[in-house]
């Protein structure tokens, strides 16, 4: 770079549903309170493309923007009343952009913050970029020498670790997990560690059912084949997002059961059949996103070696790309699992 230069900071911009550019900036500085991330990966994720499409509600979008809400990083400056031992840290954040003073968010429940919607990626800026800034208070740091390819998915991991935190498995139940993308992977990794007596999953396609058998599933079923196993689980942890799978896996939980429900469903969605809910006495909790304390939870196992993300990645594409790896996220191709975007 010749003297005088400007450093230039690239981003993938999404100005208005189904139109994107890459755009050179002036790298961003922090604020007090905040620090710049360089951007090591960032996932592309159904949401994503949902923004894109314009299939978003608009209470959760704001275009232009720069999206990118699941990513890993290393902290290379800090703003005014930040600690400069961050400088280095190889690192994660929380999404949600949480008040930290409302009722909810005293009680720690940060993803129920009452202040308004604001989220990395959706309101705020993203991570499909090369610099990230994030409030230091949300910032998670990672051992060093940790694999950032992998830790780019601690975002779906920390939803996992808040379905995981409703849904108080204990050894021995028999459980169904419903769906086998990312959220569904993750889940079978995570639930295996509570040694349940049997740890089946639901999904109609053979090869990504399949992949759940080496993150730790026991057995594996069609949505057809759960028909037959109505009644059956202890535990029925639904990552789908299918217009049938809210109802399907409250039809899979036994009297008595628990069930939740992570994946984001649309309108339209095949409502629970309340008759059945309250003749069953079901428990059904759902998630949206994830508590302070759950992040804290995904960044532990995965720091401890418990939660390995690795395999779940398929793909990888420069942000010169992004129309590419969007095109696949969603795509149908069962062999498609995580992909990133590597600045």
């Amino acid at each position: 770079m010749s003297a005088g230069a400007t450093a230039v900071s690239r981003a993938v911009l999404v100005e208005r549903p189904g139109v994107h550019r890459l755009i050179g900036r002036e790298v961003p500085v922090p604020g007090p309170g905040e620090v710049r991330v360089r951007v090591a990966a960032a996932g592309v994720c159904m949401s994503d493309r949902e923004l894109y499409d314009g299939h978003r509600a608009p209470e959760y979008v704001r275009y232009p923007v720069v999206p990118g809400h699941e990513w890993s990083g290393t902290v290379d400056a800090v703003g005014a009343g930040v600690d400069p031992a961050l400088l280095g840290r190889p690192c994660v954040a929380e999404g949600f952009r949480s008040c930290g003073r409302c009722e909810r968010c005293r009680y720690g429940e940060t993803s129920l913050c009452t202040a308004g919607y604001a989220e990395t990626g959706f309101t705020e800026p993203g991570a499909f970029a090369d610099h990230l800034l994030v409030p230091a208070g949300l910032l998670h740091p990672l051992p060093d020498g940790v694999d950032l390819r992998a830790a780019a998915l601690l975002e779906p991991a920390a939803v996992v670790a808040a379905a995981v935190r409703a849904a108080r498995p204990r050894p021995g139940e028999r459980i169904a997990v419903v769906g086998a993308g990312t959220l569904g992977l993750l889940a079978v990794q995570w639930l295996a560690a509570s040694s349940p007596g049997e740890l089946a999953v639901v999904d109609p396609r053979a090869q990504r059912a399949d992949k759940a058998l080496g993150f730790g599933a026991s057995r594996t079923l069609t949505p057809r084949e759960a028909d037959g196993e109505a009644g059956r689980f202890d535990l029925v942890v639904e990552t789908a997002g299918a217009p049938p799978t809210a109802a399907s896996s409250c039809l899979l939980a036994r009297r008595g059961g628990r069930v939740v429900l992570t994946g984001m469903f649309t309108a339209g969605a095949t409502g629970i059949d309340p008759v059945h809910l309250s003749l069953s006495q079901l428990e059904v909790r759902s998630v949206f996103g994830a508590s302070s304390a759950a992040w804290a939870d995904a960044v532990r196992a995965f720091s401890l070696g418990l939660l390995d993300p690795a395999p779940l990645v398929t793909h990888e594409f420069p942000l010169e790309r992004f129309g590419e790896a969007l095109a696949l996220v969603g795509g149908g191709d069962p062999g498609t699992g995580k992909v990133l975007l590597r600045p």
